[in-house]
């Protein structure tokens, strides 16, 4: 079963992506904050990282940029997720190696879609 790690900061869509991820067949780990999405992936690395942008301490964007420059990470999919849907912010996440990217708020299936492609299962 693939590992989903869902990195957010409001407790209600961690709930409601960890619920979907769970719905989708996924098993999930969850993360507040940037510190401990980054130790929770040196523990044991999860397969996919839902990561959202605006979070306490390190934004989505350090914890993206410290996986990537990471040999072990470069490769892991990320989605990052985002309240905001400006330009800027997308093609900045996509240039620092995102996989994709959501905005807020976003259609359940479209994000499963998106996970079970990165992960390369059919849904």
């Amino acid at each position: 079963m693939a590992k989903v790690l869902v990195v957010d900061d409001e407790p209600n869509i961690v709930l409601s992506l960890e619920f979907l991820m769970q719905q989708a067949g996924f098993d999930v780990a969850t993360a507040e904050d940037g510190e401990s999405a980054l130790t929770s992936v040196a523990e044991g690395a999860p397969d996919l990282i839902l990561l959202d942008i605006s979070l306490p301490g390190i934004s989505g964007f350090d914890v993206l940029e410290q996986l990537r420059a990471d040999p072990a990470h470069a490769e892991l999919p990320i989605i990052m997720l985002t309240a905001h849907g400006r330009e800027v912010e997308r093609e900045k996440g996509l240039a620092l190696g995102a996989d994709d990217y959501i905005t807020k708020p976003f259609s359940t299936q479209a994000l499963v879609d998106k996970v079970q492609g990165l992960l390369g299962e059919a849904g």
